[in-house]
């Protein structure tokens, strides 16, 4: 692109997935719901949003899971079949946007969550400094 919009790949573990996006995201959050739990199998899981048109491509064999949501729309997890590593998500709610996991940049810079979703269920050992906490039900 030569518009100078920032650059920016996302890749599985084993490099087998990779999504190129264009732009900075439209914001990163972090998810304290024991559905992310269970997905990333840590306490919470750190996500960019990025607008649809935003991608510049997806490239590799990925595998996709729907699960359902507290508020009865679908989640649809994108991930690599070698590796197992979550790339991203779509959603019923937001079907314009992706959902890109933050490891996945491997970018000790990327910005930090501003929001903590579900952070009722987070481990009560688990501090996330600066991000406003949404505690729903």
């Amino acid at each position: 692109m030569g518009d100078g919009r920032t650059m920016r790949v996302a890749a599985c573990a084993c490099g087998g997935l990779r999504v190129t996006l264009a732009g900075p995201p439209l914001g990163v959050y972090a998810c304290c719901c024991l559905e992310c739990q269970r997905a990333t199998g840590s306490a919470f899981a750190v996500r960019a949003r990025f607008a649809g048109a935003a991608v510049v491509s997806i490239e590799g064999e990925r595998r996709l899971w729907r699960r359902g949501s507290d508020a009865g729309r679908w989640l649809e997890h994108c991930f690599c079949p070698a590796c197992g590593g979550l790339v991203f998500l779509r959603s019923e709610a937001a079907p314009d946007m992706l959902a890109v996991s933050v490891g996945c940049f491997a970018d000790p810079g990327f910005a930090a969550p501003a929001t903590a979703y579900w952070a009722s269920r987070k481990p009560g050992w688990c501090a996330l400094s600066g991000a406003r906490e949404i505690a729903r039900q």
